[in-house]
């Protein structure tokens, strides 16, 4: 799977892999009191942490190609603006 297709971790019944991990105790202890499952907390962190750092990775890959395409714009206008309807 590469990362322009949907990941095994954006599925609800995807198979899930046992880890251990270490927490501060007043997390746990807020969360179990919060009635907060620790695993689909850490879950929802750990894709989010994902997607940032794929998208710092996109932009840091493709910024060049960004900035090219906005000063051309720039410079030369919108392609078929003339065409546009709004």
């Amino acid at each position: 799977m590469n990362r322009h297709t949907t990941s095994s971790f954006m599925a609800p019944s995807a198979p899930r892999k046992r880890t251990t991990m270490t927490i501060r105790p007043e997390y746990l202890a807020d969360a179990k009191r919060l009635g907060i499952t620790v695993s689909e907390a850490a879950e929802r962190g750990l894709r989010d942490a994902i997607r940032e750092a794929e998208a710092a990775r996109w932009l840091q890959e493709n910024g060049e190609a960004v900035a090219a395409a906005n000063d051309w714009v720039e410079a030369n206008g919108l392609p078929l603006a003339d065409r546009r309807l709004f």
